[in-house]
């Protein structure tokens, strides 16, 4: 069976307009053969983070070879570097911003080029579509085949963020933030079970896990179901980090502002 190229999408553009059919356009024009999946395009606008948090989610369960493009580009028309990164088992292209952290720490070997081969390039190009321009015909050239070193220098330092890390204010307290409240209104916390391995063996101690005022969660659950109504809980499950729900609550509004909230 011949090998059918494929090109993942992760983006803040939303649905409503014609930017990602765009993207797509460029991309099919290029690479016809393309295999084009649309990993999320409600990364909330602007925000780096949240990209990094959702192409590091998704990019591990795609085959060896697919290009993953990643646009979440406050920063685009500026001086800011369109990337070619190299891992493992996958290439992403995406701006020089930092939305490449989360994939950064978790490649064994990577190699990350700077993109200056302007003849890949759309020959029109908008100061404020890059990603129709620029990155969707590097990732439909290097789907077809074409070797990274064809697009420019590698690099060295390129813009990576730490992830925000729970800190500990006591031998007996570990403070976190949350990072994110996904569509069924979970927290998604920057808490793993790394951090507290004793919550998770056969006798845990007891705990309290509050987040402002809300009722705290007072055990952790293996399924939504678990929980009473209206009972907060906490579970792994989906994401690499905590989740923390209260049961019952369908929409994240309930939460107000919590994103970062200690």
């Amino acid at each position: 069976m011949a090998h059918i190229p494929i090109i993942t999408l992760t983006t803040d553009f939303g649905l409503n307009d014609h930017f990602v059919g765009a993207m797509k356009g460029v991309i099919l024009e290029i690479a016809p053969e393309a295999q084009i999946v649309d990993i999320s395009h409600a990364v909330q606008a602007f925000d780096i983070l949240d990209g990094a948090l959702t192409i590091s989610q998704a990019y591990s369960y795609f085959p060896s070879g697919t290009v993953h493009m990643v646009v979440v580009d406050p920063g685009v028309g500026t001086a800011r570097r369109p990337l070619i990164l190299t891992g493992d088992r996958h290439l992403f292209v995406a701006p020089d911003n930092g939305v490449l952290s989360l994939i950064y720490d978790r490649q064994e070997r990577l190699s990350v080029r700077h993109v200056t081969a302007e003849h890949y390039f759309l020959p029109q190009r908008s100061n404020t579509f890059h990603g129709r321009d620029i990155f969707s015909p590097v990732a439909a050239y290097l789907a077809k085949g074409l070797a990274p070193d064809r697009f420019g220098e590698e690099i060295a330092d390129y813009v990576r963020f730490a992830a925000p890390r729970p800190k500990p204010v006591d031998e007996r307290t570990l403070r976190g933030v949350v990072l994110k409240v996904d569509r069924f209104g979970n927290l998604i916390t920057n808490i793993t079970p790394a951090d507290a391995p004793q919550l998770f063996g056969a006798t845990p101690p007891a705990f309290q896990i509050a987040i402002g005022t809300k009722a705290p969660a007072t055990r952790i659950c293996t399924s939504y179901a678990e929980g009473a109504p209206a009972k907060c809980l906490e579970y792994w499950a989906a994401w690499d980090f905590w989740k923390w729900r209260r049961t019952g609550d369908q929409r994240f509004s309930c939460w107000g502002r919590v994103r970062a909230a200690k």
